[in-house]
């Protein structure tokens, strides 16, 4: 099967095609990686590649309660215990930058920090705090242009600190309403200077980004996720949204990213992203095109075989499967996760799934 056939990803040779895709599990400490999150991904290191959790670029993105970061010292090395417990595994494992944006609360930030988006638009609903329960989204402060500048050399001194900590790339989190995700999207972004008011402008901040870190550690360390057509944090499709997508990969092919991952979370009763898009995405790029979304292993063979994908991407599943490409090759039962447990802290639900194939 192509699902288990190695694959060249950039200079790095990935032992399947299997990608563990990036999900927001809550147990850092203080921000910072610990020994359990070492476990948890050394368990999973089977997966051709590992995407990591949203790590913040800076304390400005740390939206939600005990998620890790990348830019302190203490940070980085926290995730060199995760980086060598997954590189012995022989794993390979990029981390995903995830400044969050609007999507954010002060109870979960440092008292110094400041939720920042590109206009001053409140997200609906409530988030988790560990303070105090569920708090209201607060209105964000609209970015200045010094505040934009700031941000796009976070990503590029988080670019750096995790290759320091011994990943073997980063993914940029261009998706699912986080902040780069706002600045492409009229729906969060309603500015009216370069960053705003057309598709062109809506891209800039997302350009800058992934320029700067791909001058910082290569563009064959650099890949990204998008969500066009999504609506995970308050987005919505709009008119001109495959133009402004194909201009935007026009731009990325420039810059020579490694990859290109796509969001597609209709199996968790997000309205489906359109294939016409996916095609229209994977035909512009010229790099490796992740697929992904309620995928198992038939699904992803079959996107495989038709080309519909270089990589193909899981989630969920490998929460309550750490031997999951082991798994799909004897043909064994998948385990179905326990939901309470997804963003709690300690090792129940997270490190304590048991591993059904003999290695």
């Amino acid at each position: 099967m192509k699902l288990f056939s190695s694959y060249s990803l950039g200079k790095i040779s990935l032992n399947n095609r299997v990608v563990m895709a990036p999900m927001t599990r809550c147990r850092a400490v203080d921000n910072i990686p610990t020994d359990l999150m070492a476990t948890y991904y050394a368990q999973r290191a089977s997966a051709g590649l590992i995407i990591t959790e949203g790590v913040a670029p800076s304390k400005n993105g740390l939206g939600y309660a005990r998620i890790p970061g990348v830019y302190s010292s203490e940070q980085v090395e926290g995730w060199k215990k995760v980086t060598s417990a997954v590189h012995e595994e022989g794993g390979k494992i990029f981390m995903q930058l995830m400044h969050t944006g609007r999507v954010s609360h002060p109870l979960n930030m440092t008292s110094d920090a400041r939720v920042l988006a590109p206009s001053a638009i409140a997200l609906s609903g409530e988030m988790y705090t560990d303070a105090e329960g569920n708090q209201p989204y607060p209105v964000p402060e609209e970015m200045t242009i010094e505040d934009i500048k700031e941000a796009v050399q976070e990503f590029v001194m988080a670019s750096k600190n995790a290759v320091e900590s011994g990943m073997d790339g980063i993914e940029l989190h261009a998706a699912n309403g986080y902040l780069i995700n706002q600045f492409l999207s009229p729906v969060t972004n309603q500015r009216t200077d370069e960053y705003g008011g057309s598709p062109e402008n809506r891209n800039r901040f997302a350009i800058e980004v992934a320029k700067g870190v791909v001058e910082a550690i290569g563009g064959d360390k650099v890949g990204i996720r998008v969500s066009p057509y999504g609506v995970f944090n308050d987005l919505a499709p709009f008119e001109g949204i495959d133009e402004q997508y194909l201009a935007f990969v026009d731009a990325l092919n420039e810059l020579d990213l490694v990859y290109l991952h796509i969001v597609d979370h209709s199996a968790m009763g997000a309205p489906e992203v359109p294939k016409s898009i996916k095609e229209k995405l994977k035909s512009a790029f010229k790099n490796t095109f992740i697929a992904s979304g309620g995928l198992d292993k038939e699904k992803a063979e079959a996107i495989l075989e038709a080309e519909e994908g270089d990589l193909v991407a899981f989630g969920r599943p490998f929460i309550s499967n750490p031997d999951l490409v082991d798994r799909f090759k004897e043909n064994a039962d998948i385990a179905s996760p326990d939901f309470d447990t997804f963003y709690t802290p300690g090792e129940k639900g997270y490190t304590d799934y048991k591993v059904a194939v003999a290695q």
